[in-house]
């Protein structure tokens, strides 16, 4: 059986583990790997590795840096198709949405390119007399991510690239599910000329996250995973003293007004209901249709979806893979169970949906409530699934009501053709990144991308310019160079 050890100070480490987990192959079910899980002394040993690594790096001059971030930058664009290879065996995501995920990476790697002018400060001279006073950013230290299943490649790559950049050391702590990315992205640093120690992976479950929470070395912490688990991660480590951003859990919108292109709407819809099997923190997973849009946009789904292609991800007709493990098919599925007992209308149901060759696949079908309330479960959870909720509301305030009543607030999407009603829910909705006819408004790189509301623990979102003052401390110089005129001690407060 493949063993996917950690990633420590520049190598992979050789040490048989104390404890490992199963990697499943999620389109047959079997399992493919075993998975190192860490010890509190092999974190230990992933910081230390981190914090000598530190103060040469941070030395480094941002030139050297820039030409370092390009080099992997050139790997990752030279072995796109085998990290995309190596997450579709893992995730279970189709081949098109393992590479689109390995190019939306890809984009913040080439923003940490422009790192030397990102840090530049500011410079005020003569603020008084001969006295200048100017701004100058530095790393925080060593630095740890702990990132999700979702996007094994892309959410680290939100983190790591300008953390590196910026002059920290990194330690990532990927999913347990599919760890192998990870491993490869270390080989690419190292054939990049990244120093050893400066990246390194720690594999395993809450012993290893505790681990890096609770680390006096470790300065600064980023995760994305559910909102408990953002909270628990944002309340640990911000109590041992370090700065934190944890992203939480979504119940993504998307308002449908009657004026909308309906055809539109509905293949927005089901790209982003479906892609990934749900398995995305910016999937829509609830549709307020307005007035009369929402008995069509069903009927407009339920064609798309009756054409969908359901299978393995490497097969390159498929368009929707399975989940990513038994257990998490199980939770999904129980859902729509929760759902027909509260009382939703199951208007596409493909529960029992089989894929031949792959019976033993974790596969579930699209599904599609309708008449679903507020109050319903299906609705307040993440449900993290191929299962979308359609609500109802007569008019458009009500529609922007209910999406601000929710406790997420991390992405929503309205389609409409009157851009009166496009800018007046842009500037009223209570959540972080909006798409307008754009079902996904994930930012490119040199914007943030986070949410509001129950969706975000802490200051900052992630990459972008954000991502650069999360990773840097800033520090203020006054200057005065001695003047041979001026002498003799002065007790007052000093004036301009």
């Amino acid at each position: 059986m493949k063993l996917i050890n950690h990633w420590i100070d520049g190598r992979p480490v050789e040490d048989k583990p104390e404890r490992a987990g199963d990697v499943y192959d999620p389109a047959t079910g079997e399992t493919q790997a075993q998975v190192a899980y860490a010890t509190p002394g092999t974190v230990d040993r992933a910081v230390a590795a981190a914090k000598r690594a530190l103060p040469e790096w941070a030395d480094v001059p941002l030139a050297h840096k820039a030409r370092i971030m390009f080099a992997f930058r050139e790997l990752v664009e030279k072995n796109k198709q085998e990290l995309g290879r190596i997450i579709t065996s893992e995730h279970g995501k189709v081949v098109g949405d393992a590479a689109g995920e390995v190019a939306r990476g890809q984009e913040v790697v080439e923003f940490a390119c422009g790192i030397p002018h990102l840090l530049k400060g500011e410079f005020s001279e003569n603020v008084s007399s001969r006295v200048d006073s100017y701004s100058i950013r530095q790393p925080v230290g060593v630095v740890a991510g702990i990132t999700p299943f979702n996007f094994p490649v892309m959410v680290p790559m939100w983190m790591f690239p300008i953390a590196i950049a910026c002059g920290n050391t990194f330690i990532l702590k990927p999913s347990e599910k599919d760890p192998s990315p990870s491993n490869f992205i270390g080989e690419l640093w190292a054939e990049a000329g990244l120093p050893a120690g400066v990246f390194n992976v720690v594999h395993g479950d809450k012993v290893a996250v505790d681990g890096l929470l609770e680390h006096p070395d470790v300065s600064a912490i980023s995760s994305v995973g559910s909102t408990p688990v953002a909270r628990y991660i944002y309340e640990t480590a911000a109590r041992n003293g370090k700065r934190v951003q944890a992203l939480g859990g979504a119940k993504n919108h998307m308002v449908v007004l009657p004026d909308a292109d309906l055809d539109l709407a509905a293949d927005s819809i089901v790209g982003a209901a479906y892609g990934s099997a749900g398995q995305r923190c910016m999937a829509i997973s609830a549709v307020v249709a307005v007035g009369a849009a929402g008995d069509e946009l069903i009927d407009r789904v339920r064609e798309r979806v009756d054409s969908l292609e359901v299978g393995p991800g490497s097969d390159p007709a498929s368009e929707m893979g399975p989940l990513v493990t038994g257990r998490h098919r199980d939770k999904v599925a129980s859902y729509i169970e929760t759902g027909l007992s509260e009382g939703a209308d199951l208007v596409i149901d493909n529960r029992e949906m089989k894929v031949d060759g792959h019976e033993n696949g974790f596969f579930l079908g699209p599904c599609l409530f309708d008449e679903v309330t507020t109050e319903m479960s299906v609705y307040k959870d993440e449900i993290f699934g191929p299962v979308l909720v359609m609500l109802r509301a007569s008019t458009y305030d009500e529609a922007i009501q209910i999406v601000n009543s929710n406790r997420y607030g991390n992405g929503t999407a309205i389609f409409t053709n009157d851009g009166g009603a496009a800018r007046k829910f842009q500037r009223e909705v209570e959540v972080g990144m909006v798409g307008i006819n754009v079902p996904i408004p994930v930012p490119m790189a040199f914007y943030s991308f986070g949410g509001w509301k129950d969706s975000l623990f802490g200051d900052t979102h992630v990459h972008g310019g954000e991502g650069v003052k999360f990773y840097t401390r800033q520090k203020t110089v006054t200057s005065r160079w001695p003047d041979p005129e001026q002498r003799g001690v002065n007790l007052g407060f000093p004036q301009n």
